[in-house]
């Protein structure tokens, strides 16, 4: 009988998997094999050198580790082949594309639209941006296949609690990804690495049945009026741009949280929306180093550990804003974003060897849509609009046409002064000007406030080679497509299925894959109803 063991230390200095196999077999005499669930690295105590933290299972009595099955029932009969049952998919981002692998597997294809390019017309289109500011609103780092997170880093962590999870990650790593997702503590696949993921997973889609339509944006939704559940109308197809018209039972609208035109149209058909609460803030960059040092102490340049990184939250009891660090890259870029000619955003991303000299991470403020906007559906939308019109104006007078990101030294942002700027990571240059005055005032003092409490919890947080990059607007959706937390569809449409970030139910990779997974399965539990009545009417006949 398995055991899990929790919370086991091995020396860092000591071979990892020697030290942990000696271990086991002090704790666990004649054990047979074990399976890691979980490691991460402890440097919080006073010991001159971290330790690795695991937790595993530990296998008796010639067990061998039992392999989960991972793998979703099937339809019982196959979807007629014209049938409208065949489900429609927009966007191919984690919840769209997750969405897809789910059904497939589950003996159901799928018709998927994507506005922007393969990932390989993408990335080319975004070195373009990055080089010379040239803008694709369809292929950027914010929209096209592998959606905006998943393409541009693959960061895996979440704080959701969701049974999918493994799923996932194990899908993952059958397309490609490294096999350490599966129980590091910090899941990381890599821009580098992602990009040989996407196309895999493209080609299982394909091979299985399903229709993938590139350069495709949706215009509309397709409605037919009718009283379904309580709801007024149903979604029976979308219409594409260019006059296509693509019809199904179950629409999956999972289209990002950057696709403003769609919430443009959904609002002008009808479709139920609401304001959320979301975060807006800033980006800061420090030399690797300076991290390491900080987390890792007298182990900073220790070969076995790598780029350190960290998780910050402040919170202030007052005012109840919170402050927190959001998509921390360590060894890695910051990049210059953004979907409108006349707007900035700062990202981040890193490579799976996270071998750059820098390290950054977005420092945001929480937003409450109510007490900011009150009934204004679109405040928040509008709210990070004008920041990034203020990023982009701001490096066009010393940067015209290019993608130049407005930085301004740490230690300047906190005494509210000019200066100039420090080395950066971005490809695409980078502008010194006010951050401080740019963002408004509240915003402003909330941050400062929280980077003096950041820099209490990690001394020398506060640098003067520490680099703020503005502005950080795209962490999560303003808007949210609301749907019934039963069948998972619009609460004024029946057939259309919100799906992750851009519906405003997820906030990351992870949580986006997952809610697409949901989804599947409750179409597939629609499906499979219909087809139990099939098989039933079919015996009668008999």
């Amino acid at each position: 009988m398995s055991q899990i063991l929790r919370d086991l230390e091995v020396d860092l200095n000591q071979s990892s998997d020697a030290s942990l196999t000696d271990l086991l077999k002090r704790m666990v005499p004649g054990y047979s094999g074990h399976r890691i669930l979980r490691q991460s690295v402890d440097a919080r105590r006073s010991a001159r050198v971290p330790y690795w933290v695991y937790s595993i299972e530990v296998f008796e009595n010639g067990e061998k580790p039992e392999i989960p099955n991972l793998d979703p029932d099937r339809l019982s009969r196959p979807l007629p082949a014209s049938s409208t049952s065949r489900p429609l998919i927009i966007g191919t981002g984690p919840a769209g594309l997750f969405a897809a692998v789910r059904l497939v597997e589950r003996g159901i294809p799928c018709t998927i639209l994507e506005r922007g390019s393969p990932g390989e017309k993408r990335i080319g289109q975004i070195n373009r941006f990055w080089r010379y500011g040239e803008l694709d609103p369809n292929n950027n780092v914010c929209m096209g296949e592998g959606g905006a997170g998943l393409y541009s880093d693959g960061k895996l962590i979440t704080r959701i609690k969701s049974p999918f999870i493994p799923y996932v990650m194990d899908r993952l790593v059958r397309f490609g990804a490294p096999e350490e997702i599966r129980y590091l503590s910090n899941p990381h696949v890599g821009s580098d690495r992602i990009r040989r993921v996407i196309p895999k997973l493209r080609a299982f889609l394909l091979a299985n049945g399903c229709e993938i339509h590139f350069d495709t944006p949706m215009k509309e939704l397709i409605l037919k009026q009718e009283s379904t559940g309580g709801r007024s109308a149903r979604a029976v197809g979308v219409r594409t741009y260019d006059g296509r018209e693509f019809f199904s039972d179950h629409i999956v609208l999972a289209t990002g949280h950057s696709a403003e035109d769609i919430f443009d149209s959904l609002e002008e058909q009808g479709v139920a929306l609401e304001g959320k609460s979301f975060a807006l803030g800033l980006r800061i960059e420090h030399p690797q180093v300076e991290i390491n040092k900080i987390q890792f102490r007298d182990a900073w340049n220790h070969p076995k550990l790598g780029a350190a990184n960290y998780r910050l939250a402040d919170h202030d009891q007052n005012s109840g804003i919170g402050v927190y660090s959001f998509c921390m890259c360590p060894g890695g870029y910051v990049l210059s974003s953004g979907t409108e000619a006349d707007g900035i955003v700062s990202n981040g991303m890193s490579n799976y060897n996270r071998n750059s000299p820098f390290a950054n991470a977005a420092i945001v403020v929480s937003i409450d849509h109510e007490k900011r906007f009150g009934k204004d559906l679109r405040g928040g939308m509008k709210f990070r609009r004008k920041l990034e019109q203020a990023a982009y104006q701001a490096t066009q007078t010393a940067s015209p046409g290019t993608r130049a990101l407005p930085v301004q030294k740490l230690t300047d942002f906190m005494k509210g002064r000019a200066g100039g700027a420090v080395p950066s990571s971005s490809p695409s240059g980078v502008v010194p000007t006010r951050l401080d005055l740019m963002l408004p005032p509240d915003l402003t003092e909330r941050l400062r406030a929280s980077i003096e409490a950041f820099h209490r919890k990690m001394k020398g947080f506060i640098s003067e080679n520490a680099q703020l990059h503005g502005v950080e607007s795209r962490t999560s959706c303003p808007i949210r497509i609301t749907r019934a937390n039963d069948d998972l569809q619009s609460i004024s449409h029946a057939g259309l299925y919100p799906a992750g970030e851009g519906a405003g139910y997820a906030g990351g990779i992870t949580s986006a894959a997952c809610d697409g997974v949901r989804i599947a399965d409750q179409i597939f539990s629609v499906l499979s109803s219909q087809t139990a009545v099939l098989e039933s009417e079919s015996a009668k006949d008999v």
